[in-house]
């Protein structure tokens, strides 16, 4: 099972992160938390690496169902989204697939649920 799905886009990765962000809040995602991994690593270990950023994705309508239904599901929240350039003009985005995640949970009442949220991301993702 792949824990994630993808597409590359021809894009800079600002205007990919803006596009991906509005394509999310089409969906009823917020996007909560926001990490430059490359200015990241550059400040806290002094490397370099490729354009990279998380998104935080959250629906809170999901969300707050997969809490009711299991209360320490917060610990996989929010689903993550990722923006990477794989080559100049070029941008790879993967979304996490919440089934493949919830499926370390033994809980039967997060499969709709993740099920759902699983569609709602492949629709992002392949919309883009």
């Amino acid at each position: 099972m792949s824990y994630c799905f993808s597409k590359v886009l021809d894009s800079e990765m600002a205007p990919a992160i803006e596009k991906v962000t509005e394509a999310l809040k089409a969906k009823g995602f917020g996007v909560l938390t926001e990490i430059d991994v490359k200015a990241t690593l550059k400040k806290k270990i002094d490397v370099d690496f490729r354009p990279y950023h998380i998104l935080g994705a959250c629906n809170p309508s999901f969300a707050h169902k997969a809490l009711l239904a299991e209360d320490k599901i917060g610990t996989m929240l929010p689903c993550n989204v990722i923006i990477q350039e794989i080559a100049p003009g070029k941008v790879e985005v993967s979304a996490v697939d919440p089934m493949a995640s919830m499926s370390a949970v033994e809980n039967p009442a997060l499969g709709d649920i993740a099920g759902e949220v699983q569609a709602m991301l492949k629709e992002v993702v392949d919309g883009l």
